[in-house]
């Protein structure tokens, strides 16, 4: 029987032997795993046996979790991280190499950002581009170019990235095309059906949904042929090629890497990720909310989120995101995350302090709403010039929606608003 995508993940774990009857799979602390027969341990070592070795390639805790976002993403393997910023630099750093070419969307995470100038230190050519337009990527691609990135809604600005044009050009090109889908999330869309090869996702965001447990994954939706990219070591070009990406991500980014998610904190992701479809229908429908609302407010000059019929990529994001995926149906969802300009003359300072339900915090994806004024926090590192480009003005406020009661919410930032706004009027 074909089951839908909350059923099949409430129930994964049942799925497989759950030791003494659990219901969820048990955190699994041990560093070590021990053999009876030398050469099962042998064969782990060499990769001719499944097993465990060493926890920090591994514990059957983080596999019960793979195999969840592996279920969601519809892949064929996942790893897992101990962060988002740690599966991306472990993506990175194993798969380029000094000489090769990255073209990314200019519209992306900061701590992303930080880490491609990284990558450029170490001789990884980086052209950042506007990835709304699947030309810009087109132009930017050079004979050394090996991978194409993008996030689908960037963070904070919300554009919508051209998934399907960039898609069929990485395609064309023989690239690989590797999609963050943070943000959206795989409720709402999953890359594979624009053939993107690999996918993260920062765990600690929507799929836990708690802000209790950080993680991240890497999942491989079996799309790009690795049998004919240059970065593989000769070491992992062993067996069948469609495992060697995932492979030589497991053994540099998590052996070599130590970036390994633990199994208490793969435990939490896993009872979070239970119950994503419901936080998610709830926040998305608190954001269209709360958007169409603010649009309408005369101390709001603009509001950037992709629900809108202003947005300039509405139709896309339409297009794209969506609940029902791949059951054969598609309702527009434009997920939990909007952005925020107040009217001139308007401090966002002040109006984040007269804000009573609201959490002034960094994060993205809890089951609280989230806000912070962008560019004074996590994009003030990057200077007004990197800003503007990125189009981060100083009065955006970004808001990750959460599943409050959604009058509630609202009132709370009429009530904010009207703070400011009686700042601002002149006295009689």
């Amino acid at each position: 029987m074909s089951y839908g995508l909350t059923t099949r993940v409430l129930h994964a774990d049942r799925q497989g032997d759950i030791e003494h009857g659990a219901v969820h799979k048990p955190m699994h602390p041990s560093a070590a795993y021990r053999y009876d027969d030398v050469n099962d341990l042998v064969g782990v070592f060499q990769n001719t046996r499944a097993g465990y070795s060493y926890a920090r390639q591994g514990t059957p805790t983080t596999a019960a979790l793979e195999a969840k976002v592996n279920l969601l993403e519809g892949g064929r393997g996942t790893v897992s991280f101990a962060t988002g910023m740690g599966a991306l630099a472990a993506l990175f750093t194993t798969l380029l190499r000094a000489g090769d070419h990255l073209v990314s969307s200019q519209y992306i995470f900061g701590n992303t950002n930080s880490l491609l100038g990284t990558l450029q230190a170490l001789g990884v050519e980086v052209s950042m581009v506007d990835a709304t337009d699947a030309q810009a990527v087109a132009q930017a691609i050079r004979p050394n170019t090996r991978m194409v990135f993008v996030e689908t809604i960037a963070n904070p600005g919300t554009q919508i990235a051209d998934l399907a044009g960039i898609g069929e050009l990485c395609r064309e090109r023989g690239l690989l095309y590797v999609v963050d889908n943070t943000i959206s999330t795989p409720y709402l869309y999953r890359p594979a059906v624009h053939g993107a090869g690999l996918v993260m996702n920062s765990l600690t965001k929507y799929i836990c949904g708690h802000g209790n447990a950080l993680g991240g994954a890497i999942t491989d939706t079996g799309c790009f042929d690795w049998s004919n990219y240059p970065g593989i070591s000769e070491v992992y070009r062993k067996g069948d090629p469609a495992n060697w990406g995932l492979m030589q991500l497991r053994k540099k980014g998590l052996r070599d890497m130590g970036a390994t998610l633990s199994s208490e904190s793969a435990h939490r992701i896993a009872v979070g990720a239970e119950t994503l479809a419901l936080r998610m229908e709830r926040a998305c429908h608190n954001a269209l909310t709360l958007a169409r609302r603010l649009a309408e407010h005369p101390g709001v000059a603009r509001v950037h989120y992709a629900g809108l019929a202003t947005h300039p990529q509405h139709a896309r994001a339409t297009e794209y995101f969506g609940v029902g995926v791949g059951e054969g149906r598609r309702e527009p969802r434009y997920g939990a995350l909007l952005s925020v300009e107040l009217a001139e003359g308007l401090d966002c300072l002040a109006f984040l302090n007269a804000l009573d339900i609201v959490v002034l915090s960094t994060h993205l994806g809890d089951s609280r709403t989230l806000a912070l004024p962008a560019a004074h926090t996590i994009y003030h590192e990057m200077g007004p010039v990197k800003r503007a480009q990125m189009g981060i003005p100083d009065s955006l406020v970004r808001v990750s929606v959460g599943i409050e009661d959604t009058a509630d919410l609202v009132a709370d930032f009429e009530r904010g608003l009207a703070a400011v706004m009686d700042v601002r009027r002149p006295a009689a």
